[in-house]
């Protein structure tokens, strides 16, 4: 009998360390559904497609309906890392709140800096700055947001870490200052953005979702966003994935070895929901 409860309770505690990193306040009240769901669907290897693709990482797709979380790599889903470029999304949801910019059409005009990305070597809009993640667009941004507001609205948010380091690190924090998120942590601000929980207004939230649009099917609609914190070598790929009847989110985190792999972070996300029958 000893025996018995002694295995009961180990499977008791696997199950709780598997959802406990996902468990925040929002999903508490539905722990008891999860814990009945883990023993009724097969997680997916995702693994193979990161071998496929020769790259290692992470990735976690949380499927709203069936309220199911699928991963790879679980341990770095909650490790805290750069947003690099993703934080874009939220610098656009706050730039649009304060006023800094008028719309997603509204041009700023290039500086005349050549650099690397010729796509950024021109004017640019929100709408196609996010597209080309053009760096300095949203910098200017930043600046013009400002120390104090900026760490007001992130702090109000809740994003990741909340840190964005001195006044002085104004437009390179998301870069290569002190904020950190987590993929969990993404899900999350996904999550709200997409049920419109976040605390902007309507109008700023609608344009935010238009240009993150990457791809309209008479099936589904995926919007996301990349990035790559280029001095630690890592590169995201965050989004959600709406059909009729469902929503799909996804955080992806890899290595990147060299500039190949930065197609590597749409791909192995694409491959992973290929493999649940997303897309």
């Amino acid at each position: 009998m000893k025996n018995i409860f002694y295995g009961l309770n180990c499977v008791i505690a696997s199950i709780c360390i598997t959802l406990s990193p996902f468990l925040d306040s929002s999903i508490l009240a539905s722990a008891a559904p999860l814990v009945t769901q883990q023993n009724k669907f097969t997680q997916p290897d995702f693994a193979q497609h990161f071998r496929d693709l020769g790259v290692k990482g992470s990735i976690l797709i949380y499927d709203l309906e069936r309220d199911r979380t699928y991963q790879h790599n679980p341990e770095r889903n909650v490790t805290p890392f750069l947003p690099a470029s993703t934080f874009k999304v939220l610098n656009s949801l706050i730039a649009l709140e304060t006023g800094v910019i008028d719309n997603e059409l509204s041009i700023l005009t290039w500086d005349g800096v050549e650099r690397s990305i010729p796509a950024w070597n021109r004017d640019l809009n929100m709408q196609t700055a996010i597209q080309v993640s053009a760096v300095w667009f949203y910098q200017v941004l930043a600046r013009r947001i400002g120390y104090e507001r900026m760490q007001q609205w992130i702090a109000k948010v809740g994003y990741g870490n909340q840190a964005i380091g001195e006044a002085d690190d104004i437009d390179t924090f998301w870069l290569t200052g002190d904020l950190r998120i987590t993929p969990h942590q993404q899900i999350q601000f996904l999550r709200r953005l997409h049920k419109n929980e976040l605390p902007f207004s309507d109008d700023a939230i609608a344009t935010v979702k238009n240009i993150m649009i990457v791809e309209r099917t008479p099936d589904y609609t995926m919007r996301a966003k990349t990035g790559w914190a280029s001095e630690s070598q890592i590169g995201w790929y965050v989004g959600y994935v709406e059909q009729d009847d469902n929503t799909y989110f996804f955080a992806t985190n890899i290595n990147i070895r060299d500039e190949a792999d930065l197609s590597t972070r749409a791909a192995v996300t694409r491959q992973s929901l290929k493999s649940l029958k997303v897309l």
